[in-house]
């Protein structure tokens, strides 16, 4: 066939047939670290906020009982989730309008400048109530940019990698969560074991949040220098300007299919992810009474080691499909979630290892699977601000609520198997999901040309 003249950015080259995308690899993997960095530095914050969440529930909100004092800091925490929809409904569609580069550069300011922030604000001893007011507007600004992030970050990858080397570019974006994750339970593992407790509660706790700061410089250089994707460089290409704005109404009612398999897949993926990352080392230190230290070491080496299975997992879904390895975490979660959860109640530091190692190798089956399953539920002409509003409702409703949700029905119920019943429930869901969705392994993005490697 004669060749076509598209216009594209550098990190694009068409073959002789219209319908081949052609991709640079230095340019491919350039794009996977900006973007794994960025939802690093997202969870970076949430790792830290999650181990630290006993300290700042003395800094902020002083009570003589702690159930009070966690579940007011959990709900702060919980409280970054409602306006995610309203972050996704923003810059999910001005990342299909204007791009998805400059939208993602955008939410990484607002996230540096969030979480910089927090560790900034003096203590309820200090100013008051003033105190968690302020922290309350901190974590609404990291709320609302992150409901831009995670889509425009999976898209972003999505849209860059070869079709048959999409699942394994893809994980590389939650080995970046992963990295955050250890990143922060690292340094507040570290300095928990280091500082007395009072230092930690009068300025220990503010290190983690002042050096998000530098990360996000880092972070915006590297984003400032990426160029557009293929995808939305060619459906770009079709308007003579300017793409024209495609209406909300389009992006839900038009795919409230796909919206749905979306909400089902993400509820799986997030009430497990905070179960274990968020919520299990407050639950080991607060209702178990486990050592906080090492509490901390083990879902610390638990997180190395999902980020050592990580990319294999990756890999195994372009080979196997996503399919069958988010059906197979859905069945483990469902009948392994009571037997895991009571080797962790067991008490000694093999259980709780064994328990949450279980877990985790689970929780690698959607980690690895989700950022190139979610974008290939929807076209490109939607993808950003579809899969953001899908997204973030079903991560502000399940997700991000998780943490709360189980300590009330802890402490209303005195069960301390709630944390498995809640897991077992999500993974019914999620195996609902599973079932109706459409194999996308192997195959080009909807409303995009097949993608190879050069």
């Amino acid at each position: 066939m004669s060749a076509v003249t598209v216009t594209a950015p550098r990190s694009v080259s068409l073959t002789k047939s219209r319908h081949t995308t052609v991709t640079d690899p230095a340019l491919v993997r350039r794009a996977v670290k900006a973007a794994a960095l960025g939802n690093a530095m997202e969870w970076f914050d949430f790792g830290v906020y999650s181990y630290i969440a006993v300290t700042l529930g003395k800094v902020f909100f002083p009570s003589g009982n702690p159930t009070a004092q966690l579940l007011s800091t959990f709900g702060a925490f919980a409280a970054a989730f409602l306006v995610r929809p309203l972050g996704g409904m923003v810059f999910g569609p001005l990342g299909d309008r204007i791009g998805r580069q400059k939208v993602l550069a955008l939410t990484m300011i607002m996230m540096a400048v969030g979480t910089f922030a927090i560790g900034l604000i003096p203590s309820y001893a200090t100013i008051g109530v003033g105190a968690p007011l302020l922290l309350l507007a901190a974590r609404l600004v990291q709320g609302f940019s992150t409901g831009g992030e995670y889509a425009g970050a999976s898209t972003f990858i999505a849209e860059f990698a070869p079709d048959k080397r999409r699942g394994f570019l893809g994980s590389w974006l939650e080995f970046g969560t992963l990295a955050g994750y250890v990143g922060g339970a690292g340094l507040v593992t570290l300095m928990t074991a280091l500082l007395p407790s009072d230092q930690m509660t009068s300025w220990g706790w503010r290190i983690p949040f002042l050096i998000a700061g530098p990360m996000g410089v880092i972070g915006l250089y590297l984003r400032m220098r990426l160029e557009e994707t293929p995808a939305f460089a060619a459906e770009a290409a079709t308007c003579e300007s300017n793409r024209p704005k495609v209406p909300l109404r389009e992006m839900i009612a038009g795919q409230w299919k796909a919206l749905l398999l979306c909400v089902g897949l993400v509820l799986v993926f997030n009430v497990t992810d905070y179960m274990l990352l968020s919520y299990m080392p407050s639950y080991l230190t607060s209702v178990l009474k486990y050592d906080e230290t090492h509490g901390l070491l083990v879902v610390l080496c638990v997180m190395a080691l999902m980020m050592i299975v990580q990319p294999f997992v990756g890999a195994l879904t372009d080979r196997v499909g996503r399919r069958p390895v988010i059906a197979a975490g859905c069945a483990g979660f469902l009948f392994l979630s009571v037997p895991a959860l009571l080797l962790i109640r067991q008490g000694s530091l093999a259980a709780v290892g064994l328990g949450m190692a279980a877990l985790g190798l689970l929780l690698v089956c959607f980690t690895a699977a989700m950022p190139s399953a979610l974008p290939a539920l929807f076209p490109t002409r939607v993808r950003y601000g579809s899969l953001s509003i899908g997204f973030n409702i079903s991560v502000s409703l399940f997700g991000g609520t998780t943490p709360l949700v189980v300590t009330a029905l802890i402490g209303a119920t005195g069960n301390l198997m709630m944390p498995a019943y809640y897991m077992m429930a999500a993974s019914l869901i999620g195996g609902a999901a599973v079932w109706f969705m459409a194999e996308s392994a192997g195959r080009p993005l909807p409303g995009s040309a097949p993608s190879v490697e050069a």
